[in-house]
């Protein structure tokens, strides 16, 4: 059986989706603003907006079927950025007072949604995404959303005062679109915790915690899946931008395992991992990244493969998922599929 393959979330926005994203803030005073011209250039295009990003989500999902991934994603097309369109369905999220922060452990500093009353759900809007998505394929098509430390990281707190329960409340709002999700029959559930590399005691303080929170009652049809990159650089061929503590995976390996999740998204293709790693899942499927997705470089079909088979020594072959690291945003069309096919056409050949 070849190794099944993946994306995790992000694909390139067609130049037709004139929505901005992290991926394309401009040099400039925009820079420190991510969510700043979403809704203004949501308004600039005009009554046919819905129609183009619906088209823009069928080529990202066509471009992953034809590269040959078996479990494709809807690209977040729509979104401005993972965190805050999701944060946009929430109530007690200001995006009109900004408040500045320094996030990702002082990697960057942003103008930021303010946290300003309860969280909680608004409008429910994830199952009408996926199903947007899914009509473009008869493959079974992932869903992604932000995890709740990931959401508390990336907005300003102003109202909590405690991450424990800052964390629980977007938890249970989280669950609301993970249940609703499930009952209408999507299979792939992916919620996205970068955080728990970056900060792997809060991650086992109460990260994991509020990450059950979010997938309470979650039926057993669906592959709980989480993802844990080490941190998107702001640029492509940044070699040196400062990405999680290397040791962070093997610290939460142990609860990784003990815990719900189905399916864990690592990096690997940016900063190779010891591979003993993967012998601390005995029951959990590793998404194991194997093409970078700050590098121009195109990586080999054979290089790939080499990284794969070494892999497989350390877990079962079944249990193992390509993907790239992360999603693929700054490398624009052409160099995804590149990437994608490569990927695919390893997999396959293991």
């Amino acid at each position: 059986m070849a190794i099944q393959t993946t994306c995790i979330g992000a694909y390139p926005k067609p130049d037709y989706v004139k929505l901005p994203d992290w991926f394309n803030i401009p040099a400039g005073p925009d820079t420190a603003d991510p969510t700043k011209r979403w809704l203004q250039a949501l308004e600039d295009m005009g009554p046919e907006a819905a129609a183009i990003i619906e088209r823009g989500i069928g080529e990202a999902v066509q471009d992953q079927i034809d590269a040959g991934i078996d479990i494709p994603t809807d690209g977040e097309i729509a979104r401005e950025n993972y965190i805050h369109y999701h944060c946009r369905h929430l109530n007690g999220f200001d995006f009109v007072n900004l408040t500045n922060k320094e996030v990702r452990g002082g990697t960057y500093s942003a103008n930021l949604p303010t946290i300003n009353g309860p969280v909680s759900a608004r409008d429910l809007f994830m199952v009408e995404d996926w199903k947007r998505a899914q009509a473009f394929t008869d493959h079974s098509l992932k869903i992604t959303m932000p995890g709740p430390m990931t959401v508390s990281d990336t907005n300003c707190d102003d109202f909590y005062n405690d991450p424990r329960k800052l964390g629980a409340d977007i938890a249970e709002a989280l669950n609301q679109e993970v249940l609703a999700l499930a009952e209408a029959g999507c299979q792939y559930i992916q919620i996205d915790e970068p955080l728990f590399a970056r900060k792997p005691n809060q991650a086992l303080d109460y990260g994991f915690e509020n990450l059950e929170r979010a997938f309470h009652g979650c039926p057993d049809h669906v592959i709980r899946t989480v993802h844990m990159c080490c941190g998107y650089p702001d640029r492509l061929d940044h070699p040196d931008y400062p990405k999680a503590d290397p040791d962070s995976y093997m610290r939460i390996a142990d609860a990784i395992e003990d815990s719900s999740i189905d399916a864990v998204s690592f990096e690997d293709a940016h900063r190779h991992n010891d591979l003993a790693l993967l012998e601390k899942f005995r029951t959990t499927t590793v998404i194991f990244g194997a093409v970078a997705i700050a590098k121009s470089e195109v990586e080999s079909v054979d290089e790939i493969r080499q990284r794969l088979t070494a892999a497989i020594e350390h877990i079962d072959s079944e249990r193992l998922v390509a993907a790239p690291d992360c999603g693929l945003g700054l490398l624009g069309r052409k160099l995804a599929v590149a990437k994608l096919r490569n990927l695919c056409e390893a997999a396959r050949s293991v």
